[in-house]
């Protein structure tokens, strides 16, 4: 099993079902801090380079309010031409340069075995944010953490249950990362609902099968939304080769509240790995689904940061020291426990 401390992670592959477990007790001890009714000062001093060479909103702002709440700093570098990759620089030199400045990394590229490379040079532990098409090892755990849940609401657990993947199944890395996770689990059916050219790849439904579930290829979502998660990833309009062809495909693929009544079934939880596409020609999930309990996508933000607390705690070897640096939060946090 991965030892955690010291170690980078960038790969679902590098999980098992023991990882995973290990790394949900985490998450579980992190939510007192995540809603702020205690704060801990465990990384106070730590610093965190937060280093995302592609847009992000949630993922950027999410580790970096994870390091926050374990008491650390963050210094970040937001897009491509505001760092020295924009000189030339190689990601081998980058990576010891900031090796020398921080305690840890969150990082996005755009391209593929970008984060790996760069890890090549670092002393620090790495965690994948997000590379190109590849993967995105964090956002499959916040899924899976957020499947789990959500199906314990309902007195059903991942072995056995049935997912429909919906959408750009061809370059979305969310749904590349969650099916290897899902493979550690027993006994799970797959409706893959995308469009002919936007399928799973090849390697990704190999491993599916290779784990003994049940793999069902469409393309259409009509009669094949009655799963118990309905998970649906936007047009990755940045991935494709032009955008007249990402066009094609937009707005193909559009859940409202009456489709989710005529096709899914009444308990089916809708997630999206966010950003939706609300323009009016995309609208892939529809703003009137925003009063549908069974809308869990807010929710998978909130596991997010659990997830990265509980990657920071284990690859930085405090996790079992966090309540010893507890203090009182002293300010009005929210109205409400959303």
């Amino acid at each position: 099993m991965l030892s955690f401390q010291g170690e980078n992670i960038l790969s679902v592959n590098q999980l098992d079902r023991d990882c995973i477990e290990r790394i949900f007790a985490v998450a579980k001890k992190m939510e007192p801090y995540a809603k702020k009714q205690k704060r801990t000062n465990v990384l106070e001093g730590a610093i965190l380079a937060n280093l995302f060479f592609e847009p992000s909103t949630r993922t950027r702002v999410s580790f970096g309010t994870a390091f926050n709440l374990l008491g650390g700093l963050v210094r970040e570098t937001t897009g491509m031409q505001s760092s020295a990759l924009a000189k030339g620089e190689s990601l081998y030199d980058t990576a010891r340069v900031i090796s020398a400045y921080a305690d840890a990394v969150a990082m996005r590229h755009p391209d593929a075995g970008s984060v790996s490379e760069f890890a090549t040079g670092c002393s620090i532990p790495v965690i994948n944010g997000g590379d190109g098409p590849n993967e995105h090892p964090t956002q499959a755990l916040l899924d899976l953490l957020t499947i789990e849940r959500e199906l314990n609401r309902f007195e059903q657990n991942i072995d056995g249950m049935h997912i429909a993947l919906v959408g750009d199944l061809k370059y979305g890395r969310t749904v590349h990362s969650l099916s290897k996770l899902l493979c550690h689990y027993k006994n799970v059916k797959f409706s893959m609902v995308a469009p002919d050219g936007l399928q799973m790849p090849s390697y990704i439904l190999d491993a599916v099968d290779n784990a003994g579930h049940k793999i069902e290829l469409v393309n259409k979502m009509e009669g094949n939304l009655a799963a118990d998660i309905v998970y649906q990833t936007r047009i990755q309009e940045e991935r494709f080769p032009s955008q007249e062809e990402a066009n094609k495909y937009r707005g193909g693929f559009r859940i409202s509240q009456s489709i989710y009544t005529a096709h899914c079934k009444p308990n089916s939880v809708l997630m999206h790995p966010l950003p939706r596409d609300s323009r009016l020609e995309a609208n892939e999930l529809d703003n009137d689904l925003n009063a549908n309990d069974n809308l869990a996508i807010f929710r998978q933000v909130q596991n997010g940061v659990l997830i990265r607390m509980a990657l920071f705690a284990l690859t930085l070897g405090v996790e079992n020291k966090v309540e010893q640096y507890e203090v009182d939060v002293p300010w009005f946090s929210r109205k409400r426990d959303s």
